[in-house]
């Protein structure tokens, strides 16, 4: 699995149209946009829910073009029917952390600013029900997402707009402290070890390398409490093989002893590592995760 790219445009497979556009002119962050055409072409106005997507590559590989990416959303975006928007951000080493954040965060306030129907896009303006706002992303998309979640609970009024669920996939948090299957290193429990983890977080973030810092740790002693999480649902997604794994776990219970009052729902994919499921998109076990994460989307 590389970092080959695709062009948007329509995929006859799924149904599913996309395009790119440019949302921050003065850095060049842009997004791909899906459209599940099949249920809008005959309704201008038909109203979906909005889906802001984040792509991982431990914040240093892969765009919203990678291949991976763009064929995992056609999936989904025909899957759950939904309109969906996947942020290309500026990546380590020429921009390190947290540009990856600041660039996130300005991308759903653009987003956001669709909420009336008066925004920049077309797609946006004409489908995306601004009141079932959903954010995803898959390992360090999903921090990422977590992060903007936080961001938004402490800033609402600044967004201007509510999110309804975050969908966490194989979410990439660490610690200093060694959990669970993090002990050890076995060949047919993960693809890397924790001390790979460590050694990526710190060359993606070197103004602040430490493991224990809340962006990459929600749970170490002085982060901010999981209480002001600013959505009202979330779904952890983790795999049974991934060193990964036990932190988000443990977030999922840390989210349930925080007092953050809202539904939290956790999922795990038995014989499976970190993003198994870009490796096969038809295989049983990926279609599971991807219809799992539609009827969230549309909860």
């Amino acid at each position: 699995m590389g970092t080959e790219t695709l062009l948007a445009g329509f995929d006859p497979q799924t149904g599913v149209s996309s395009k790119d556009v440019t949302i921050i002119p003065e850095t060049d962050v842009y997004a791909r946009l899906y459209l599940p055409t099949k249920l809008t072409e005959n309704s201008k106005n038909h109203k979906l829910p909005v889906l802001v997507y984040y792509h991982g590559g431990g914040f240093c590989l892969f765009t919203a073009s990678s291949q991976t990416d763009h064929n995992y959303l056609n999936k989904l975006v025909a899957e759950a029917g939904v309109v969906a928007v996947s942020v290309n951000y500026r990546r380590p080493p020429e921009n390190p952390l947290p540009t990856a954040f600041e660039d996130t965060w300005a991308a759903l306030q653009w987003v956001a600013s669709h909420r009336n129907g008066d925004g920049p896009e077309p797609w946006l303006n004409e489908h995306g029900d601004f009141g079932r706002l959903f954010m995803s992303g898959i390992s360090a998309g999903a921090t990422i997402a977590h992060d903007l979640a936080m961001m938004a609970g402490n800033a609402g009024s600044q967004l201007g707009a509510e999110i309804l669920g975050v969908g966490l996939v194989h979410p990439y948090f660490l610690g200093s402290d060694s959990i669970g299957s993090q002990g050890v290193h076995r060949e047919s429990m993960t693809q890397v070890n924790k001390s790979d983890w460590d050694r990526l977080w710190a060359f993606v973030c070197p103004s602040s390398p430490e493991n224990d810092n809340p962006r990459i740790n929600p749970m170490a002693e002085g982060a901010p409490s999981l209480v002001g999480l600013g959505c009202r649902r979330v779904l952890v997604s983790v795999a049974e093989k991934d060193l990964l794994r036990d932190r988000g776990r443990m977030y999922y219970e840390a989210l349930g002893r925080s007092g953050w009052m809202s539904v939290a729902e956790i999922h795990e994919t038995e014989g499976e590592d970190h993003g198994f499921h870009f490796y096969n998109l038809d295989a049983e076990k990926a279609k599971d995760l991807i219809r799992r994460l539609a009827a969230f989307f549309n909860s």
